[in-house]
This record gives structure tokens, sequence and C-alpha cells, in this order.
């Protein structure tokens, strides 16, 4: 059978966009990587490694767990990293899943109804958004960071539900910008509803213990719902909820993403365990992070926000074309483009470890004024 024109003119429909992925097979080795997640440098630490290896080889982690969680005969290494994190945070219960996407998909279609209504910042995680579209609950979205339209709309509509889930990212994984989680606390006790905080790009990063920002502004027993995500900062892979333990109840009975998916391998949860007792040990990390952050969007002239900082262009065209400039003068920096980010606010995403250095954020910012002046003259 002739593959149908249509979808060779999807593709060519994307291309002309500026917006056809691909999956790269360059081996070029950059000198500054600006797109891994792995904040605190932790996936390249030789010594951390060996430490494990020398734990790894007196347990001989299984490789993979071969059925799911609720068919596993041996959940002992699930249960025991679950029962660290929810004691790092002093909760009820933690849920693990096989990706912070999964956590997101599962949590937010499970435990909602159609007699619920679930109000998202604008900029959420697209997981966030297709978890909310899976559920039978009415989704709405506020204005980013727009906390009067948030009560705007829980004012109008609050009554009319059973349930309210407020749902955000801590740290905003497009802008690098943080929520006032103060403010939605207080939204969310005004008007009894439930407070869902992605904490994706902040486990690890922020807060005294790496906890996140819940930790940071002391507020993680106001949170209802707070995920994180293992394949970042943890230098892992997976994601956890921290709820309370009839929620997790609930999860284990009604989320499909984590009932029909194969369990983690033991290994990869045996090496999460290992980072997670140890993150309130990476204070030196977290502070490098920070003054890198700063001294970063000093240098481009932006405000500071975090460690994800971006440098905006406007056009999808002229975000890939500055990007493959800058792969060539050995800076991996990726673009983000619409429809990930709205149409003309297409940027080049800069994700700051603490291991970069100083010389070369400077060395950068330089390319990026010569952009800036070329587009000028």
């Amino acid at each position: 059978m002739e593959t149908h024109p249509s979808f060779f003119r999807r593709l060519a429909d994307l291309e002309t966009q500026g917006n056809l992925r691909t999956i790269s097979e360059d081996t070029v080795a950059y000198k500054v990587d600006f797109s891994s997640n792995d904040y605190l440098g932790l996936n390249a630490d030789a010594t951390l490694y060996a430490d494990f290896m020398n734990d790894f080889e007196r347990h001989q982690y299984p490789f993979s767990a071969s059925s799911s969680r609720l068919l596993l005969k041996n959940s002992q290494v699930h249960q025991g990293l679950e029962a660290l994190i929810a004691a790092s945070y002093k909760a009820e219960s933690c849920l693990l899943f096989n990706s912070g996407y999964q956590c997101n998909l599962g949590v937010l279609s499970a435990l909602t109804s159609k007699n619920d209504l679930i109000l998202a910042d604008k900029f959420v995680h697209a997981s966030c958004i297709d978890g909310a579209q899976l559920s039978k609950a009415t989704l709405m979205r506020y204005k980013h960071l727009d906390y009067e339209h948030l009560e705007q709309l829980l004012q109008r509509y609050r009554n009319d539900y059973e349930q309210v889930f407020i749902l955000t990212e801590s740290v905003f994984s497009m802008d690098g910008d943080t929520a006032d989680l103060h403010q939605l606390v207080a939204l969310k006790n005004k008007y009894d509803s439930l407070l869902y905080v992605d904490e994706a790009h902040a486990v690890g990063v922020r807060g005294a213990t790496g906890l996140g920002c819940a930790e940071e502004f002391d507020l993680i027993d106001e949170v209802d719902f707070i995920v994180g995500a293992c394949g970042k900062a943890l230098a892992s892979v997976g994601g956890f909820v921290v709820c309370k333990a009839v929620f997790k109840s609930l999860l284990i009975n009604h989320a499909r993403s984590f009932i029909y998916s194969t369990a983690l391998p033991p290994v990869n949860v045996a090496w999460t365990h290992f980072i997670f007792e140890r993150l309130p040990d990476f204070k030196e990390q977290r502070l490098k992070l920070d003054t890198l952050s700063r001294e970063f969007s000093r240098l481009l002239a932006v405000e500071p926000q975090s460690h994800i900082v971006p440098y905006h262009i406007g056009g999808n065209t002229a975000a890939v074309q500055l990007a493959s400039t800058l792969q060539k003068q050995g800076f991996n920096v990726l673009p983000i483009r619409s429809p990930t980010v709205p149409k003309n606010t297409a940027r080049l995403r800069f994700s700051l470890c603490a291991n970069h250095s100083l010389t070369n954020l400077i060395a950068i910012s330089k390319q990026l004024r010569t952009y800036e002046n070329d587009l000028v003259t």
C-alpha cells in the first residue's frame, strides 16, 4: 500500500513553519552543553559513580523489573525509595512512576472526575495538560503567573464543582520563572481547593536540602501534591508524587500509567535512592549553580530567576539558525519553538549546571552580543 500524500504534506508544513523536529545524530563533542538537565553535575561525578558501584557489587540489583509494580514479587527497592522520599518531605506517602510525564498523566487523570475543575497555569508542562485532558474534569487555563485571573476563575466557578485542583510548576521549564507559592497557598485555602505543584525543575536545586521550592518557602505541608522528576538534577530516571496515603491508594487502583507499565529497573531505583539520600550534601553544587545563574543573567541583561535562562529571539527560523551557529562554535544550546511556546516567542533556552564555568558563560554571552550587533547593522 502506498503512503498517502497527506503524511508527506504534514511534514512539509512543519518544515515550512521552521518546526520540523528530528533526532540528532550529531557526534560532535561540544565544548559546553547547555541543553542538559543535569543541573547539579551529578551525572558526570566519577566519585559518586564509583561509590555506587561498590554498593552495586554487594547487592547485584537486577537490570529489569520484568513486570508492573502490581505483579512484582519483590519491590523492596521501590518501596524503600518511596519511604525515603516520603520521610524527607515528612509526608504520608510517595508513589514512583516511570517518568515525570507518566506521573502527571497518571495522577491528574486518575484523581479527578467529571464533577471537578482543573485550573492550570497557561505555561504548565505538556504532560500536565495531557493528564488534565485525559481526565473527565473540566480544564481551564489562567494567564501565566496571573493570580488575579486565577482568583476571578475561583470566584466564578468554585461552587459549581466538587473539587478544584490548582495546577502549577514551581520553576517553569520554558522561561525559568517561578510561581508565587505563597499566593497559591492563600488562594487554595481561601477557596477550599487542592494545590498541585510540579517541581520537576526544582527538585535537587532549590531548598535547603534540595527538596524544591515548597521546601525553600516552608510550604511543604500546604501543598497537596508535590511532583518530582528523577531524570533532571537527580541524574537518574523516573518521577514521583508526594501526597496523602488515600491519594496513593487511589492512584495504585486507577492511574493507568502506573498500573499498566513495567516497573522501573531496580538498578535505576537503587541509584535514585543513593542520590536522594545524599541531596542534603550537595549544598556546594546548589550554591555554585545559583551564583552562575545570577552572573549569566547579568551578562545577558535579564532579571535573574533560576538556573533556566531564556534568550528570546522571536521567529522559529531565526532561533534554529542561531542555535546552529552556536553549535558549530562548540556550544550545544537548542531552540525552543512554537507550538511549545507561543508563536513569535521562540528562544534559546540555557540550562545551567553546577559544573559549567564562568569563562564559558562569558564566551557565549559575547557570541550573543555579536548576534545582536549583526541584527542592528
